[in-house]
């Protein structure tokens, strides 16, 4: 028996590729370098549903399709009450994302991809108290989702961060969500139910869908010269230093250095406090010694959490709303497991083992 089936191979696919040693990351063939330098969204969508549906796949058809999707969605936001708004936005999105049709085909995938994209920000202006924004059809998955957040078309460099960030994490192997939304879809249940299990999973604190720890320390440590002795105190108390460590990556997570990437321009175009990311930088600097110091023994290097908080955070996103934002990415990734798993799979039935009392002999 193991544990958490810890290496236990559960499925193939054709879909990912996580190789922890080397820190490598493949989406369909694709490296995640090449993958973030070269795609939008959409793009990540082609790729990974193709071959998946009936009909053909592109880029292009997907983005006309999101956009008319997103306004045709946009009625459910009336059913967005007072006792749904008290929920945290990510299990507000959820309830919303239960109206959607249960289905099989790629149009029950488009409007999937396209109702986390609509319900989270119009939950989060309306805990605010604003007016839900109606989605533009005529804008990307990306710009569309910033416009109804903050009320203004973001720039090019807002929109790419975004587009960078959502195909970041659009899959990562077989990890807690994705194999919850391929366990419902072995059922047949349908596409719906799958992203549901699959949010319901994500929601965890321990899956590592939710950052905005990570900016609870920026704000602790406050300056550039308080991080060695922020971050010693932290650890002499046994607090873990959030954005540092991965169960699969032994290395530095290929992720994290795709986000600091796009995370420059935003910075330097003056569209983000640029202090914030040379406070970022000194703690890094300053975690990564420490933590090779004391745990020489354990492969502790910063993840992808880490510049996640900051990405999202610059494109104003409040903390409690990032494991939303992370799973408008990820669906893209739940769907096509469903998919894989529908179309090759069985129904997954593992054994347990019984460890608890048995009857007295007669």
């Amino acid at each position: 028996m193991k544990s958490g089936l810890e290496d236990v191979i559960a499925a193939e696919t054709k879909l990912s590729d996580v190789d922890g040693a080397t820190g490598r990351l493949i989406i369909r063939g694709v490296s995640l370098d090449d993958l973030v330098a070269t795609s939008r969204f959409e793009d990540v969508a082609a790729l990974l549903l193709d071959g998946l549906f009936d009909e053909h796949v592109d880029a292009d058809s997907i983005r006309v399709r999101l956009g008319a999707a997103r306004v045709a969605l946009f009625q459910h936001v009336e059913a967005a009450d007072a006792v749904l708004l008290a929920l945290p936005p990510v299990d507000a999105m959820r309830a919303l994302l239960a109206r959607v049709e249960d289905g099989e085909n790629f149009e029950d995938a488009i409007k999937l991809m396209a109702a986390p994209a609509v319900f989270l920000p119009a939950v989060l202006r309306m805990q605010k108290g604003d007016k839900p924004l109606k989605p533009d059809a005529s804008l990307s998955q990306s710009a569309d989702i910033l416009r109804m957040l903050t009320g203004r078309v973001p720039s090019a460099e807002q929109t790419a961060g975004l587009d960078a960030y959502l195909v970041t994490i659009s899959d990562h192997g077989l990890n807690a969500s994705t194999f919850a939304s391929r366990v419902i879809a072995s059922t047949h249940a349908g596409l719906t139910s799958s992203v549901l299990a699959a949010i319901s999973a994500l929601k965890g604190p321990l899956h590592g869908g939710a950052p905005g720890p990570v900016l609870d320390m920026l704000d602790g440590v406050g300056t550039p010269e308080n991080a060695r002795a922020w971050l010693s105190h932290a650890l002499d108390h046994g607090e873990r230093l959030m954005g540092f460590g991965h169960r699969i990556y032994r290395v530095r997570d290929p992720r994290a250095d795709a986000l600091k990437t796009v995370l420059k321009p935003i910075f330097a175009s003056g569209q983000a406090d640029q202090a914030r990311i040379a406070l970022a930088e000194a703690i890094e600097s300053a975690a990564l010694a420490l933590l090779h110091e004391r745990k020489p023994d354990r492969p502790l290097e910063t993840n992808v959490e880490y510049y996640t908080a900051l990405l999202l955070d610059a494109l104003g996103f409040p903390r409690n709303a990032f494991t939303g934002v992370f799973a408008i990415g990820r669906t893209i990734g739940w769907i096509a497991h469903a998919r894989e798993q529908t179309l090759d799979g069985r129904l997954i039935r593992p054994q347990s083992r019984y460890v608890g009392p048995v009857p007295k002999a007669a």
